[in-house]
């Protein structure tokens, strides 16, 4: 049996700000204090391989797990934040024009194919979730951790709960009733005999922040 431990990132400057963060993003001063605190929960783990996204913010929560428990990241694109449309990032989160983006999205996430302007849709980050599950699956260790983002991790489970099948319509219903902490710790299961496929073990633990 494959056992995988999804870490959020530690809060970032974007969390918090005032502006649409974008890739480079650095950890604030209390996410790099939170990711010191999961450090030293991962030390108590059998963790053979730590994957990291390959942005800022993940990759900093990555350095300082690393540090802690003597395992060198593998960076992969596969588990980054999905992409926004580009004239949102680095634009003040409320104004009008990127709350009319947000709006736009909302209400067309589940139309098939359809799209803003550059950003991933609901086929897209589905496709990723499904590669990004594939990539642990064929890995030969046996307890991975992985450094990923919000979003991104409630489309992983979704796909998990909901199957290859899932609707852009489900998908957004899941999103909104599924929440992460900063460095909020899920874990899932994959290939026992008894259990075949993917299966939910832990969600959102952060008992470690307090």
């Amino acid at each position: 049996m494959k056992t995988i431990y999804f870490i959020r990132h530690g809060e970032s400057e974007g969390n918090t700000g005032p502006t649409r963060q974008g890739k480079m993003t650095s950890l604030s001063d209390r996410g790099r204090a939170q990711a010191a605190t999961m450090a030293k929960r991962c030390a108590t783990l059998p963790i053979d391989l730590l994957v990291a996204s390959s942005m800022t913010r993940a990759q900093e929560t990555a350095t300082i797990i690393a540090a802690k428990i003597g395992k060198e990241p593998l960076s992969s694109e596969l588990f980054g934040e999905r992409r926004r449309p580009s004239a949102q990032i680095g634009q003040p989160k409320h104004s009008p024009e990127a709350l009319a983006i947000d709006k736009e999205i909302i209400r067309n996430f589940g139309v098939p194919g359809w799209r803003h302007s550059d950003e991933e849709n609901f086929e897209d980050l589905r496709t990723r979730a499904q590669e990004a599950l594939e990539f642990l699956a064929q890995r030969p260790e046996e307890n991975i951790a992985v450094i990923t983002h919000g979003f991104f991790m409630r489309i992983i489970m979704a796909v998990v709960v909901l199957g290859d099948e899932l609707t852009g319509a489900e998908c957004d219903a899941f999103t909104r009733a599924f929440h992460m902490e900063n460095t909020g710790l899920t874990v899932l299961k994959y290939g026992s005999e008894k259990e075949p496929g993917w299966w939910v073990w832990t969600w959102n633990d952060h008992a470690h922040l307090g």
